[in-house]
């Protein structure tokens, strides 16, 4: 019996778990996706997160370029479909700007028979947690996400999305916000969030947090400079909410960025 058959038969053993790594700390990958790369014969995944899995015998590595992503997921598929127990891994959490939605829209567009397969999602510590528990809790009212980069959606949707958020007065967490390929976007950002916010808005950049590269940055919106970004920083700013607690430079604490959980009623007008 060939794959195809095996699976339209509900024989096959094959699985594929879609993980997520966290933002760098061994630590803080989950133990359910620990269990998932214990038991895995093939882990597929974009070059560098394919190099945080240790070798071992009866594993297959399979690193790919970033662009490939929808390959990734149809070659992950395939092996699932036949018998192979399959972790395709991202850096965070799968579910966030990452490998999961690409391999729902490559199962989408497959053989129906793959649809049978048993497909997880195991979540993980994305880096807009990581980050806002490294700093406080910048995010601990109303926030919202936004990618931006322009590779899989056009600018002008992007600054659409930032000025409604800035106009509803959401804390932003941003991912990908300078490439060497495209360094201008993010000045445009910062332009456009100073128009929005004005230059007194705190913003964090925090750089490859939980790995020993980690840096974190609150500055003014005002102060902010695209140079202070790449890929590896995530980068949030604050609401009008959002506060920051100075604590004793002597020993060496940096500040605390948080936004209160709750918003005061407005005054009413008194009744003339």
């Amino acid at each position: 019996m060939n794959a195809e058959a095996a699976v339209s038969a509900g024989l096959t053993s094959g699985w594929l778990a879609i993980a997520g790594l966290g933002p760098g700390d061994e630590a803080l990958v989950t133990p359910e996706v620990a269990a998932a790369l214990a038991g895995a014969s093939d882990v597929i995944g974009y070059i560098p997160y394919v190099a945080r899995i240790a070798p071992r015998d009866g594993l297959v590595l399979h690193p790919s370029d970033n662009r490939a992503e929808l390959d990734r997921a149809v070659h992950a598929l395939n092996l699932a479909a036949q018998g192979r127990r399959v972790v395709v891994v991202s850096s965070g959490d799968p579910g966030v700007f990452a490998m999961a939605a690409a391999v729902f829209e490559a199962l989408e567009a497959s053989p129906a028979h793959w649809r049978d397969l048993d497909i997880r999602v195991l979540p993980g510590i994305t880096a807009m947690l990581a980050a806002s528990a490294r700093a406080g809790a910048p995010l601990g009212h109303d926030f919202c996400a936004i990618n931006l980069s322009d590779n899989l959606k056009p600018w002008p949707l992007i600054e659409k999305r930032l000025r409604l958020a800035a106009e509803a007065d959401f804390a932003m967490a941003f991912y990908n916000p300078r490439s060497q390929a495209r360094p201008e976007g993010f000045a445009r950002v910062l332009e456009l969030l100073r128009e929005c916010c004005g230059d007194d808005r705190p913003i964090l950049f925090a750089r490859a947090v939980s790995t020993p590269d980690e840096q974190l940055r609150i500055v003014a919106l005002g102060d902010a400079l695209p140079e202070m970004a790449d890929m590896r920083t995530m980068v949030i700013v604050g609401s009008s909410r959002t506060r920051i607690i100075e604590r004793p430079s002597g020993r060496k604490l940096g500040p605390i960025l948080y936004t209160p959980r709750s918003v005061p009623e407005p005054v009413a007008d008194p009744v003339s």
